[in-house]
C-alpha cells in the first residue's frame, strides 16, 4: 500500500534586504515584487499609491488577482480592467502548472471562483502568462490618468519573484503627474 505523500509546509517568501532596498531608492516610477500566486511581497510608496497600499492589508490579503478581481477600487483605478484582470487570472494558471502541489494557491483559487463572477470562466479558458512587458493604464483619484511601460523579470537567485518596475517617458504628462503625487505623499521628516 502506497503511503499518501506529505508536503513540508511552504515558508513565507522574503524578499532579499538588497532588492527591497532598491525598490526603496525608486523614487520615481512604481515599482514592486510579486511572489508565487502574485503575492505582493513588497512594494515601493508610489506603487501603493498608484495601486492600493498593499502594507496596509493583513499579510494573506497582499495579492495582486485578488486586488484586481475583488476590491471594487480596482474596478474604477485599473483602465482596461478586465485584459488585466483576464491576464491576472492567467498568471495564476501558470503558477498553478509549476507548483501543482500548491495548497494555499489552490485556496486563492476556490475564494476567486465563489466571489469574482468573471473568474470562472477566465480560469477555464486555460490561458497561461508570463508578463515581462507591456503598458498599463490607471486612473487615480488625485492626479488623473496615468499611463505606464512596465518591465517585469525575476531577480537573479529566486525564480518564484518577479520585480515589477511601471516606467514613464520623461517630460510626459504622467511623469509630471507622479511628480506631483509623490510631492503630495512624501513621508514627513520626525521633529
Amino acid at each position: 500500500m502506497a503511503r499518501p505523500t506529505r508536503h513540508a509546509p511552504v515558508s513565507p517568501q522574503r524578499v532579499r534586504p538588497g532588492l527591497h532596498l532598491m525598490l526603496q531608492t525608486l523614487h520615481e516610477v512604481p515599482a514592486f515584487v510579486l511572489g508565487r500566486r502574485t503575492d505582493v511581497l513588497a512594494a515601493n510608496r508610489l506603487a501603493r499609491e498608484v495601486l492600493t497600499d498593499f502594507e496596509a492589508l493583513a499579510v494573506p490579503q497582499r495579492n495582486l488577482a485578488r486586488y484586481y478581481l475583488l476590491d471594487p477600487e480596482a474596478r474604477i483605478r485599473t483602465g482596461d480592467w478586465e485584459r488585466v484582470a483576464a491576464e491576472t487570472v492567467a498568471m495564476l494558471r501558470l503558477e498553478a502548472g509549476r507548483h501543482p502541489e500548491d495548497r494555499r494557491l489552490a485556496d486563492l483559487v476556490g475564494e476567486l471562483t465563489l466571489r469574482s463572477p468573471e473568474f470562472g470562466s477566465w480560469w477555464n479558458d486555460h490561458r497561461v502568462l508570463r508578463r515581462t512587458h507591456g503598458t498599463k493604464h490607471y486612473r487615480h483619484p488625485l492626479v488623473g490618468e496615468l499611463h505606464f511601460h512596465y518591465e517585469s523579470f525575476q531577480p537573479p537567485g529566486d525564480p518564484d519573484q518577479t520585480l515589477c518596475v511601471y516606467n514613464v517617458e520623461p517630460g510626459s504628462p504622467t511623469a509630471q503627474a507622479l511628480r506631483l503625487l509623490s510631492s503630495w505623499v512624501a513621508p514627513t521628516a520626525a521633529p
